[in-house]
């Protein structure tokens, strides 16, 4: 089969970053899916990992990623239920197998829901690593529950990205005033289309919320852990929740985070598959309540530019701008 992947870890503007490959088709375990991909989208996951998982050295064989997917199932396990060929189906995966920059995938099932059937391959590539994220956030990390927020108040710090899905999830299911951070214009709006109730510059965060210190009783921060480490001690409220989905490249003061006696929350949308948890199959629930809210009109995909084709330079072209940092929404690839 035809795949993207790369051997060396390069600089996207270098043609050798990413590669087309001729490679043998997988075959699955007996509770996975083999998944023909209709199409898939880009997050800033598979960008750092490509110019992290071949840093100065040559792989033997090619690294294929991406963990975003939609496509139809051509053969099932023999342990797996629920499923059978010919079901259109959406995952994010596991980022400790091969991904989806492929023709076909094999794919765990418990981390798998039918696609909404209201949406097209592109609109639905574009929500399941996003949505677990911030479902696992939201429900899971933080132990809101639906109906939760009554006068009070959530900040998204990051709307334009994961945050588009996770202001959604949150002004259906529970009663938060959602306030969603952005900085150009056109994220501005992007926020308000998902349903923000207030955006404001997270450039300057504290002088736009110099009226919410100590009460905003939880804080998604999708964007930068140590940039606003200081400003979210400041805002957040006591006995109130941060979780958190980026790396920190430097120390940041836990100690801020005691006298209000502060939960901290790491949230990886990738733990569940791979420490093979009890609980893995919760993904699978999410992505079918997802599918549902889609289907009935209560979330939007999140999908904004389209590529199409199973070829290195669409696939370049699209890193290049998942780097540039002037991205919003999701970016997916129909082939």
């Amino acid at each position: 089969m035809k795949a993207i992947g790369f051997i060396n870890s390069l600089p996207i503007d270098n043609n050798a970053s990413l590669n087309e490959y001729e490679i043998d088709k997988p075959i699955c375990g007996s509770n996975e899916l083999l998944v023909r991909v209709k199409a898939i989208s880009v997050n800033p996951v598979d960008y750092k990992v490509r110019q992290s998982a071949a840093k100065d050295e040559e792989l033997y064989e090619p690294k294929i990623i991406g963990w975003d997917a939609a496509g139809v199932v051509e053969h099932i396990g023999t342990n797996v239920e629920n499923f059978n060929v010919g079901d259109e189906v959406y995952y994010a995966g596991d980022i400790t197998k091969p991904g989806c920059y492929a023709e076909y995938q094999c794919i765990d099932s418990a981390i798998v829901a039918k696609k909404p059937a209201k949406l097209n391959w592109m609109e639905s590539a574009a929500l399941p690593l996003t949505a677990l994220t911030s479902w696992e956030c939201i429900f899971d990390r933080m132990n809101i529950a639906e109906g939760d927020g009554k006068d009070e108040k959530v900040l998204i710090i990051g709307g334009g990205g994961v945050g588009s899905i996770a202001i959604q999830i949150l002004k259906e299911l529970t009663q938060f005033e959602v306030i969603a951070t952005a900085s150009r214009e056109d994220t501005v709006e992007w926020c308000k289309k998902m349903g923000a109730d207030r955006v404001v510059n997270h450039h300057k965060l504290l002088e736009e919320l110099k009226n919410e210190k100590d009460s905003i009783s939880y804080i998604l921060n999708f964007a930068d852990t140590a940039g606003h480490w200081e400003t979210m001690t400041k805002l957040i409220a006591p006995q109130g929740h941060i979780a958190c989905i980026v790396d920190t490249t430097e120390n940041v003061n836990l100690n801020a985070l005691k006298e209000k006696s502060i939960s901290f929350h790491w949230e990886l949308m990738f733990t569940r598959p791979m420490f093979n948890t009890t609980d893995k199959s919760r993904q699978h629930e999410i992505l079918v309540r997802i599918a549902e809210l889609a289907d009935s009109n209560k979330i939007i995909s999140t999908k904004n530019r389209e590529f199409y084709g199973l070829s290195a330079e669409v696939f370049r072209e699209v890193h290049k701008l998942q780097e540039s940092g002037k991205s919003i929404g999701k970016n997916v690839i129909e082939f």
